[in-house]
């Protein structure tokens, strides 16, 4: 139960740009960064493994998952954090579930998402 005031701050600050991702999709997170005096933006692309908090609430998040160097990283972004400069989806995935934390377990091929071939 929130208050009036920060259900309208909340109301104030949400994003309708980015309703259009589901789990299972490769997004392209482009996220400023801010160190001393300098930003620039820094890109994160992998494969939406979460959606967290629903979607008509301020604090939606998603978790971004992807490998580097040989090691899964996971990143969670705020999905209506002014930080976040835009989400480009790359491609739509197959899958049969909300939340795709068994992607953790898998390595090398077993973990790729088999890609929609008509998704745009």
């Amino acid at each position: 139960m929130t208050s009036p005031i920060i259900r309208e701050l909340e109301q104030r600050q949400m994003r309708l740009d980015h309703y259009h991702i589901k789990p299972g999709d490769k997004v392209s997170v482009h996220t400023r960064i801010i160190e001393g005096d300098k930003e620039r933006v820094q890109v994160f692309t992998g494969d939406v493994i979460a959606i967290k908090n629903g979607r008509n609430n301020n604090r939606t998040t998603i978790t971004v998952r992807k490998f580097s160097s040989g090691y899964g990283v996971e990143r969670i972004f705020p999905l209506h954090s002014p930080l976040i400069e835009k989400i480009e989806l790359i491609n739509r995935g197959v899958v049969s579930r909300g939340k795709l934390y068994y992607q953790r377990k898998r390595r090398g091929l077993e973990s790729k998402i088999k890609v929609k071939t008509d998704w745009q």
